[in-house]
């Protein structure tokens, strides 16, 4: 029996995250408590970024809200959106940035190698290539294994488990 991989991804599906944020603008343009807030959110898909800005921080929730419902309705991890600070903008605005994560951070991908050498699962190999991170063993059963014992453990990122290959 040769040898088994599969490769820890951190991927959005940056068109299904454009089509929640148009049903999200809809929605905030057309809802009766978010009417008149001039509200917009706006997709940087070169970042990946979202940029969030209206009347106050008490609709800026209400948007929020909005917003993730729609990425789930859309099945793109919450997990993967970090926000940032609000800020004031001119008007007594408010504008916050959400960053989209994509591929794993390379502090979030060490501590994957280090947990994965932790389970103990013979010739299991772990290592980081790039933004994903690749797992190789001899048993299938073994990967299955490592599959489950990762996603029981909540390293904080929103992670897929993809490529899963014998040779």
């Amino acid at each position: 029996m040769g040898q088994q991989s599969f490769d820890i991804v951190s991927e959005i599906e940056l068109p299904e995250v454009s089509n929640a944020v148009v049903q999200a603008n809809k929605e905030a343009g057309t809802r009766y408590d978010l009417k008149a807030t001039k509200t917009e959110i706006e997709l940087d898909e070169a970042a990946p970024k979202l940029t969030i800005r209206t009347q106050d921080e008490f609709t800026l929730k209400q948007v929020v809200q909005l917003l993730e419902e729609r990425l789930i309705r859309r099945k793109v991890p919450v997990r993967a959106l970090t926000y940032g600070g609000i800020q004031q903008a001119s008007g007594s605005r408010v504008v916050q940035e959400v960053e989209l994560q994509r591929g794993i951070p390379i502090e979030k991908a060490r501590e994957v190698v280090k947990f994965m050498k932790k389970l103990n699962l013979k010739k299991m190999q772990a290592s980081i290539q790039g933004e994903q991170v690749r797992v190789s063993g001899k048993s299938r059963d073994d990967l299955q294994q490592a599959i489950a014992a990762l996603k029981e453990h909540d390293f904080g990122i929103d992670m897929q488990f993809t490529n899963f290959r014998g040779n």
